[in-house]
């Protein structure tokens, strides 16, 4: 796994030629885009901007419809077009073990996108592909897997499979999953588009995939698998070597991917990733005016959201990716060590940065003053949750565990 670094003046360069390959609405005599600058009113331009290139791209605001991996692409915007495509190369590739050019996706609004757009590539592939009635596909996950996943099944008319997970592990429980699979075919459900987490919302939890994938063979059902990595993707497959929720493996379809959480880039940017040849399933033949149509579900983004994902990206490269999940890892690490001195019980994977506590552990007044998530809200609240992102320092965790 490995990309570079790069220096803050080779990063503004680089994000300055792009801008330059990108039409400019000052440079040129621009008649039929239906966009134009940040309006300069209530966002003036300021000179200063030439050393804040993110911010110059906002003000430049490309429009990154469609997808640029395949195909043809609006020719407006290929500038910085060019750099999501880098930031999908980097994801595909190194994070995600992709082959070159065996890959397609694009920079969404966030994971709840992506996780749908995931489901209607798969529902769409096996009724174009499988001749699948609506009726005969379900969508299969577990209880704590992102509630995307009930929207996804709820907007695209699929039947939804909630599998039990153990309390202990977070693991899914094989007897319920194979339980709810046999009920289903009875049921008259063929195809199923299984989702697997790396790292879920509540607890950081990874699926284990093999047990899983043994079932669905042992069955002899018709599955795909996308992995929802909205939380994890850009910490566990820096901290977890063996990771295989990736493309490595042959029904692993697509990824989600979340910048805004563990890359801290700005809201709005998920990352959906696929193998090659799945977007044309859900292909918008109508969309005759974009060059290259158009297979995302957001349809125009901002293109400013990629190149923050792009200068994060290389700012730290691969080495300093690491090197930063590894201390939020320490910290956790010894945030667990003091709880373990007080005889207080969490959950938490060790290759993440999420602990989870029992709420009969901790009082509902510590939870509240320390802004813990906990994860349903009312009377019914099981567990609380922190997370340990960059701002939280060692002596922010001493307070918490010395008023507990």
């Amino acid at each position: 796994m490995y990309w570079p670094q790069k220096t803050k003046e080779c990063i503004g360069e680089t994000i300055h030629q792009a801008l330059e390959k990108n039409i400019s609405y000052s440079r040129h005599t621009i008649l039929g885009v239906p966009g134009t600058y940040l309006d300069r009113c209530v966002f003036p331009v300021n000179e200063k901007l030439n050393d804040a290139p993110f911010l110059q791209t906002f003000v430049e605001n490309p429009n990154h419809i469609g997808c640029h991996t395949f195909g043809d692409s609006e020719s407006f915007f290929s500038g910085t077009q060019a750099l999501e495509r880098e930031v999908i190369e980097v994801c595909a590739e190194q994070l995600l073990k992709a082959e070159p050019d065996h890959y397609d996706g694009y920079v969404a609004s966030g994971g709840t996108e992506s996780n749908i757009q995931a489901i209607w590539v798969l529902r769409n592939y096996y009724q174009q592909i499988l001749n699948a009635r609506t009726e005969e596909i379900a969508v299969v996950s577990s209880v704590d897997s992102h509630y995307s996943m009930d929207k996804a099944a709820n907007l695209l008319q699929l039947k939804k499979l909630t599998i039990a997970v153990d309390t202990q592990t977070r693991q899914i429980q094989h007897e319920d999953l194979q339980q709810q699979l046999e009920q289903s075919k009875q049921q008259g459900i063929k195809y199923f588009i299984v989702v697997l987490n790396m790292g879920t919302t509540m607890f950081g939890s990874v699926d284990d995939l093999q047990p899983i994938r043994h079932i669905f063979d042992l069955l002899n059902f018709e599955y795909q698998i996308h992995i929802d990595a909205a939380f994890g993707g850009f910490i566990y497959p820096l901290t977890q070597e063996d990771n295989v929720l990736n493309f490595s493996c042959s029904n692993i379809v697509s990824v989600t991917l979340d910048a805004h959480k563990m890359l801290q880039a700005p809201y709005g940017t998920g990352i959906y990733i696929t193998r090659k040849d799945r977007l044309k399933h859900v292909m918008a033949s109508t969309a005759e005016y974009v060059l290259g149509q158009d297979c995302t579900l957001s349809g125009s983004r901002s293109g400013a959201n990629a190149v923050s994902i792009w200068m994060i990206l290389f700012s730290y490269g691969s080495e300093g990716g690491k090197a930063f999940c590894q201390q939020l890892l320490q910290r956790t690490d010894r945030l667990c060590q003091q709880l373990d001195k007080k005889d207080i019980r969490y959950y938490r994977n060790p290759h993440m940065n999420i602990v989870t506590m029992p709420a009969k552990q901790v009082s509902i007044e510590i939870c509240q003053r320390f802004f813990l998530v906990p994860d349903s809200h009312g009377d019914s609240v099981q567990w609380w949750k922190i997370v340990v992102m960059d701002h939280i320092s060692d002596a922010m965790l001493d307070e918490f565990v010395g008023e507990l």
